[in-house]
């Protein structure tokens, strides 16, 4: 079953209020309401898969949503040998363009395992 698309005036509204209430990707689960925090995750994820659309790369933000993204190979069961994950607030600093990928990656805030597990050509997502 395919999963409904968030609109992008509902998407981006939560990603406003993010954005207003954090700043240079500071904790926003301590700032944001669960749901709010939620939506602008998944709508960023969503954003994500379709600027990328592809299977190789898998992006975790737990506990909110994962997609798959990246053109090449794409797995089909167990593991997938290219995984990026990272809390709410780290994604969405780098979604929005508040942190680099190259500065997450450096400071530990993004796990990325396997060849291919590279976001810094297609973030930020959302300016």
């Amino acid at each position: 079953m395919a999963r409904v698309r968030i609109s992008d005036e509902i998407g981006r509204a939560a990603v406003t209020v993010v954005q207003s209430v954090t700043a240079d990707g500071a904790e926003a689960a301590a700032s944001v309401d669960r749901s709010t925090l939620a939506l602008a995750v998944r709508y960023t994820l969503q954003l994500l898969a379709e600027q990328a659309p592809g299977g190789t790369v898998e992006v975790r933000v737990p506990p909110f949503g994962a997609v798959q993204c990246i053109e090449g190979p794409k797995h089909t069961r167990g593991t997938p040998p290219n995984v990026v994950e990272t809390d709410a607030s780290t994604w969405l600093a780098l979604a929005t363009g508040a942190l680099s990928w190259t500065d997450a990656r450096a400071t530990g805030r993004v796990h990325a395992s396997g060849q291919r597990a590279e976001l810094a050509d297609v973030l930020p997502i959302v300016g």
